[in-house]
């Protein structure tokens, strides 16, 4: 079995165009991203339940990580959870549903674990490097 790509970076550079389209100052998110990760899948995971409802293209661009995180992760035989959420009808997911989720991710084999945190660590460093490529600046695009 050879080396093989997971394209690392190109998903990061797909994430902030991506965020860049919806909301350009979301992009400081990354920074908030890699800064993460030292607390872990869980703490990475919910942290676009915080953002919810209150700054939603935030929420989004850590979503759509975490959902490039399990794409990748996958690729390298690693399952990692990202079960869907179910709102109620004002809007709140459940809490039984973040619990579950919680303790699908603690219940990762320890070494799936660190792989998955070294994953997460390169492509956080990724979208900051794109982020400060694309990132608009006063005056300019």
């Amino acid at each position: 079995m050879g080396w093989k790509s997971y394209e690392l970076d190109r998903a990061a550079q797909k994430l902030v165009i991506n965020a860049r389209e919806r909301d350009p100052k979301s992009l400081n998110q990354s920074h908030n991203m890699r800064m993460a990760v030292a607390y872990g899948l869980e703490r990475f995971w919910g942290e676009h339940l915080r953002l919810k409802g209150k700054e939603e293209n935030k929420s989004i661009f850590w979503k759509e990580t975490w959902d490039a995180l399990e794409t990748i992760m996958e690729k390298g035989g690693v399952t990692i959870p990202n079960e869907p959420l179910h709102p109620d009808s004002n809007g709140k997911i459940p809490t039984r549903e973040i619990q579950a989720m919680s303790e699908s991710l603690w219940a990762l084999p320890v070494e799936d674990q660190r792989v998955a945190i070294a994953v997460l660590t390169q492509l956080c460093d990724c979208l900051v490097w794109w982020t400060q490529r694309y990132k608009v600046r006063e005056g300019r695009q």
